[in-house]
């Protein structure tokens, strides 16, 4: 009788032992996350916008979660070269993509893209946005919005404006303007933003929808006239130039966007643990500051939230290209 009560004991034992180890080991592999260095693959070159976030990024999660997260930047193909780095990468966390606008925008605009935005990857942080700003040379005839229709109405074609490239959202900003004021303007890409807001202090171009931060010193130094901000909301930084919904433009809102991916199949705990990560340093009083240097806002919001974003960008932008029959082979 000892002997079987000794072989219970044990048995109970046994199987209390497996029940804690089985109720212990999810919670032991979530917390596991990262265990060497991981990388934040960037699309364009080392000082824009793009890669300035990427750093803020990458150094928060590095201090927060005890291991290097190194940024690499993949410049090429308008970010296409990166997006399609992190597309085919391991779904283990460890290759991340900061993403910006552009991604949604090249599904449509190119005709042999290899990754599909809404499918290969994993969102997981709507890091930042940043507002257009539609600015013109200080020496154009006109000096608001209205005055600008009724001069390209008047005289067609007679309006030049500049972009960072075709396909940017600078470029397509211009395009979503023509359409719904109803008016033609010519476009001329340049390659970058600084070379496009060169020409337009020069006068070879007389207008652009450019970002915030590079506009910025222009515009308070006079040397361009700010006309209407390109958000849903007006910029605290010149809190007297009004939005374009304001001016009779109700379905205009273009913000240039910034956030992580990850390659689909990343696991859900790997997911949430990188975004809550990224909400807690998104409200620290030193990336704020940061942040309202680069006239970006933040919100907070879940991976689910930034993937049904993604999906609204991708169709919304593509509902542009289409048609404004733009297409880059």
């Amino acid at each position: 009788m000892k002997g079987r009560s000794l072989f219970r004991v044990a048995a109970l034992a046994m199987s209390l032992g497996f029940g804690f180890m089985a109720m212990t080991s999810p919670a032991k592999a979530e917390t596991k996350y990262p265990e060497h260095a991981a990388k934040v693959v960037v699309g364009f070159s080392p000082g824009g916008t793009t890669d300035v976030l990427a750093r803020i990024v990458a150094k928060g999660l590095s201090d927060e979660l005890g291991e290097s997260f190194v940024v690499e930047n993949k410049a090429g193909a308008g970010s296409n070269i990166a997006t399609d780095l992190v597309a085919r990468a391991k779904p283990d966390g460890y290759t991340l993509l900061m993403m910006a606008i552009t991604t949604t925008i090249n599904q449509t605009l190119y005709n042999n893209i290899k990754f599909n935005v809404e499918k290969d990857f994993a969102p997981v942080a709507l890091v930042a946005k940043v507002p257009n700003v539609l600015v013109a040379n200080k020496n154009m005839p006109y000096n608001s919005v209205k005055e600008l229709v009724d001069h390209a109405k008047a005289k067609p074609e007679d309006v030049i404006y500049g972009s960072s490239g075709s396909g940017t959202s600078m470029h397509l900003s211009g395009e979503l303007f023509k359409q719904q004021a109803g008016i033609e303007m010519l476009h001329i890409p340049y390659g970058g933003s600084g070379p496009a807001m060169t020409a337009l202090l020069g006068g070879q171009v007389h207008v652009m929808f450019d970002n915030m931060p590079s506009s910025a010193p222009h515009i308070k130094a006079g040397s361009l006239k700010p006309f209407a901000i390109t958000s849903a909301s007006r910029s605290p930084a010149f809190p007297d130039v009004p939005t374009l919904q304001e001016l009779g433009y109700p379905n205009f809102t273009v913000d240039s966007w910034f956030g992580i991916v990850a390659p689909a199949g990343t696991p859900k705990e790997i997911v949430d643990k990188l975004n809550a990560t990224i909400e807690k340093i998104l409200s620290k009083p030193e990336v704020v500051e940061q942040l309202d240097g680069l006239g970006a806002v933040t919100e907070k919001n879940t991976p689910e939230q930034f993937g049904a974003f993604i999906s609204a960008e991708t169709k919304s932008w593509g509902d542009v290209i289409r048609k404004g029959g733009i297409s880059v082979d």
